[in-house]
């Protein structure tokens, strides 16, 4: 269902064409409909006591064909009538220009492996901050750029292109100076109207299997080529990609008969652009991995995984969610928190993502229960260890479309009704346990049976 001259994303290029890559075989079309259930999910944020609603703008909607010569300005309504919608009710937003909806046009270019892309997501960037930078209390310009670029070209995802190890690099590249041109854009044009700047970047903690050596450093190299690939651009003093990604994407590639290396260079003025190019990190974090030495040989076809060195894992005996990757291990968000801090400087962090899918149901004790531990680990963090965290997002408000696991997984603190004609929400134990959390600025002590 396009609504309201919105054009065509690559997800729903994606989930109409091949609806046998989506778990449940639906889409995104409705949803739990808040384009026209804003402004109750609005109250239910108010009744909860949140001061701030993290949300995305998508790129189709208000550029349909990706292009800045025609504005939809049913969609430029709809954002504005949100965004005002939550300043009467005191909350502010934290606005995504990206979460994975290229419009199609653009992909048909090629999509972020196409240089050209960086610019017409300038053009985008600037329409927003033109139509709502005075309504936006923080921008974050990209969303997972590690996600949309390995799964979107590695065949995973929309837009379903199967060139990991190579486009996966282009993607990243394109998505850097993208990132670099936005903020500079904003700091020498918009800084007087547009709040804060930043980027979220997704960051499963990676720990080292075993004590041995092996392992140890090739759980710091998958760390470096799972969050260092954005991070290190960005937030070191160097500024670059990490130099153990350089060396050894550049040493398997000529291993392979590349006459260049798959990952792009940056020229010294695009290092200098992207370096420093946030005000703030958004972290997403919800699991952690084992890490062991990848000992076989390298393969002659290009692989993201193989560039890496290393095989990730899971134990079995951790607590398991609804989702296959995603186990309850809370002491490796207080490592990851301390990684980033001794890494680059402790900079300001705001946490974008943390949660759980469970099945359904509105009894959900799973879901507190690992709130409360994930929450005492940042706390922990924060309190001893002195990293610089601001702010804590749950995901999700409400249950939504979870990419290529459809409906399946379940994350929100209400629960939605997908077959009634409302898309009836429900709060789950867990919104009780949240809003006391927001309320009271304080871990809860409560009786969750009441």
């Amino acid at each position: 269902m396009i609504r309201l001259g919105k054009g065509e994303s690559i997800w729903d290029r994606f989930t109409h064409q091949r609806p046998d890559l989506i778990f449940d075989h639906k889409n995104g079309d409705e949803a739990a409909d808040s384009y026209y259930k804003f402004k109750e999910d609005v109250r239910l944020m108010k009744r909860m006591g949140v001061s701030f609603y993290r949300f995305s703008i998508s790129w189709p909607r208000i550029l349909p064909d990706g292009l800045s010569n025609e504005v939809n300005e049913d969609g430029i309504r709809y954002y504005t009538e949100l965004l005002e919608e939550l300043r009467r009710n005191d909350i502010k937003s934290l606005v995504t220009m990206y979460h994975w909806d290229l419009p199609q046009a653009l992909q048909d270019l090629g999509g972020w492996t196409n240089p050209i892309i960086a610019d017409y997501f300038l053009d985008y960037a600037r329409v927003l901050f033109d139509s709502f930078g005075e309504l936006v209390t923080a921008w974050l310009t990209f969303n997972e750029p590690y996600s949309f670029c390995r799964g979107g070209y590695g065949g995973l995802e929309a837009p379903g292109a199967a060139a990991s190890g190579l486009e996966d690099y282009m993607c990243g590249h394109t998505v850097l100076r993208a990132h670099g041109m936005v903020y500079n854009m904003y700091k020498n044009e918009y800084r007087h109207k547009v709040g804060a700047v930043g980027i979220t970047l997704d960051f499963p903690w990676f720990e080292a299997a075993t004590t041995s050596i092996d392992d140890q450093i090739a759980a710091e190299t998958v760390r470096q080529f799972n969050f260092g690939w954005f991070a290190n651009p960005i937030f070191s003093k160097t500024g670059d990609y990490p130099s153990i990604m350089r060396k050894r994407v550049d040493s398997i590639s000529r291993r392979q008969h590349f006459t260049r290396s798959r990952l792009p260079t940056f020229t010294k003025d695009e290092i200098e652009m992207i370096k420093g190019s946030s005000d703030f990190l958004g972290l997403n974090h919800y699991t952690t991995y084992l890490v062991t030495k990848n000992k076989s040989k390298i393969s002659i076809t290009p692989s993201f995984e193989a560039d890496t060195g290393g095989i990730l894992s899971q134990k079995a005996e951790w607590p398991k969610s609804n989702s296959t990757w995603l186990k309850v291990v809370p002491w490796g968000f207080r490592k990851a928190l301390n990684w980033i801090k001794n890494k680059y400087d402790n900079p300001i962090v705001f946490i974008t993502e943390n949660g759980i899918s469970l099945e359904r149901g509105v009894t959900d004790r799973r879901r507190v229960n690992y709130i409360d531990g994930y929450l005492r680990a940042l706390h922990a963090a924060i309190l001893k260890d002195k990293c610089r965290v601001i702010g804590y997002t749950y995901w999700s408000l409400i249950d939504n479309f979870e990419w290529t696991r459809g409906y399946s997984e379940r994350f929100g603190l209400y629960e939605v009704d997908y077959e009634s004609p409302n898309k009836t929400r429900t709060p789950r134990l867990s919104a009780a346990y949240f809003s006391r959390l927001a309320r009271d600025r304080c871990l809860p002590n409560m009786d969750l049976t009441d």
